[in-house]
């Protein structure tokens, strides 16, 4: 219920946010609401996932992305993803999840999260994010590329990731 509803006034704010490029990187603010939190009184980990969808959803739609996509009956699933807690969020605290593309393989976009509370680091997530056809299928990187109107090389991953990102493509 609570992904529905960060969506809804995700959908109903869109109008009044900014632009943003397609591969990011770009803001969305968060705020903790009560069911966010687990018996410890700070945001479960499962729900800092939820938030990723938010983010990501949020990047798709103030891109006009989301619309090309699927408009070709395209659309993103999460292949893999790795999140590291650095500090912890608590009931009413706000802070922004900064979203950004930073590369790719032949067959999924590597998307890097950050949970920004006044600048600070709370929490950092990597994502292996794919795209299928409505018709069944796997679209390519390029192919969505080229929708994007891009044609440059994937950015050079950190080493990690991409030992991360090689051990999750198989």
């Amino acid at each position: 219920m609570n992904l529905l509803l960060r969506l809804l006034l995700l959908l109903l704010l869109l109008p009044f946010r900014p632009r943003c490029e397609p591969l990011g990187p770009t803001r969305k603010r968060f705020m903790v609401w009560p069911p966010d939190l687990d018996v410890l009184m700070h945001v479960n980990n499962g729900v800092y996932l939820t938030m990723l969808d938010v983010a990501r959803v949020d990047l798709l739609l103030r891109s006009g992305v989301g619309t090309r996509l699927w408009k070709k009956g395209y659309y993103p699933v999460v292949a893999a993803e790795t999140i590291r807690f650095r500090r912890s969020l608590q009931l009413f605290q706000s802070f922004e999840v900064e979203t950004a593309i930073i590369g790719w393989d032949e067959k999924a976009f590597i998307i890097r999260h950050r949970f920004l509370r006044r600048e600070e680091l709370v929490a950092e997530a990597i994502v292996r994010s794919r795209f299928l056809k409505r018709g069944g299928g796997g679209v390519g990187s390029q192919e969505i590329l080229d929708v994007l109107g891009r044609n440059e090389a994937s950015a050079e991953l950190p080493a990690w990731i991409d030992a991360w990102n090689r051990e999750n493509s198989r």
